[in-house]
């Protein structure tokens, strides 16, 4: 039987009011009064010429799936695939793999479709988050071409897991801790930043900022939000009218914000409901309960300067 993933919900620590992660990280620390990006008003210009969002509309992607373990999960061996991004991704440890599961995208463990099939496994009694990217399970192993375990009780350096390292996340970010939830929208609380993606010709080439470690293959120009970009809904932003849900959602814009994290067209990520005690329908959320939000109802909050991209990873022993 499957058993609520935020059954389990850590103790605020210091900053940081919660989210998967119990101790302060930049994904769960509110930016609602921190300063902002002397470039911001000219990165939102930009990002609004370019077309704005993917697509050209905010929508939200339900695919990825968070499951839950606990000390009776089965673990299981993982091979690293040809081409394993090393030494970014961990290796030699044992995955906790959920009986019924399944990866994103997918119905099972099976990687069949060609997606990105991460597999995201939230472990709240060791406080482990377990994360793959490409993960296939095939002959009673999975086989995967990155797998990272991160530790929710741990307050990560600036540089996260190592600089110009990339994770399950091509900004070298943790994925679960960023994508909300039908059960948070109904419990009516985010605590924690949104994950969201653009077009790589909507991202500034060849640069990252904090709390980015690593950027994909972004390919616009200068001007252009860089990789771990932490946009903030303003805060004059009309909530008056709206649906209980998507009022939830846009206050924790306004409060945590969103974070750059990937390449792609559909601009935000959530979770799958297919484990989750409530559903989207639930809150009243689908693919385009956002749709209004445009590129200029953001602005850019200050987390330094950008770090250019040399995809040399050094980890630093996290």
């Amino acid at each position: 039987m499957w058993r609520d993933v935020f059954a389990w919900k850590p103790e605020p620590s210091g900053t940081g009011t919660g989210g998967l992660f119990e101790a302060s990280n930049a994904w769960n620390t509110p930016v609602d009064t921190a300063p902002l990006s002397a470039s911001s008003n000219a990165i939102i210009a930009a990002l609004d010429a370019a077309g704005g969002w993917g697509n050209g509309r905010m929508q939200i992607d339900f695919s990825m799936k968070i499951l839950a373990a606990d000390g009776t999960t089965p673990l299981v061996d993982f091979v690293p695939a040809a081409g394993y991004y090393t030494p970014d991704c961990d290796v030699g440890f044992k995955f906790p793999l959920p009986n019924g599961g399944a990866v994103e995208g997918e119905t099972g463990y099976a990687c069949t479709g060609g997606g990105d099939c991460h597999l995201l496994v939230l472990d709240g009694q060791q406080k482990k988050l377990y994360e793959m990217y490409q993960a296939d399970l095939s002959g009673g192993a999975l086989h995967s071409m990155c797998a990272v375990r991160w530790d929710l009780t741990k307050s990560y350096p600036p540089d996260l897991r190592g600089d110009q390292c990339t994770s399950t996340d091509a900004a070298g970010l943790p994925v679960a801790a960023l994508l909300f939830t039908a059960d948070e929208v109904a419990a009516g609380s985010i605590d924690h930043a949104i994950r969201f993606i653009l077009p790589n010709s909507r991202m500034a080439k060849g640069v990252y900022v904090r709390p980015a470690t690593h950027a994909g293959s972004p390919g616009g120009s200068s001007a252009l939000p860089p990789y771990g970009s932490h946009l903030r809904l303003k805060a004059a932003y009309p909530l008056t009218g709206l649906p209980t849900g998507t009022q939830v959602v846009l206050r924790a814009m306004q409060k945590y914000g969103m974070i750059l994290a990937d390449g792609g067209t559909i601009a935000l990520t959530a979770a799958d409901d297919l484990f989750t005690k409530h559903k989207w329908a639930d809150v009243g959320i689908d693919s385009h309960a956002l749709g209004a939000l445009k590129v200029t109802d953001f602005e850019v909050v200050d987390t330094g300067p950008t770090i250019n991209l040399t995809y040399n990873c050094v980890r630093n022993g996290q």
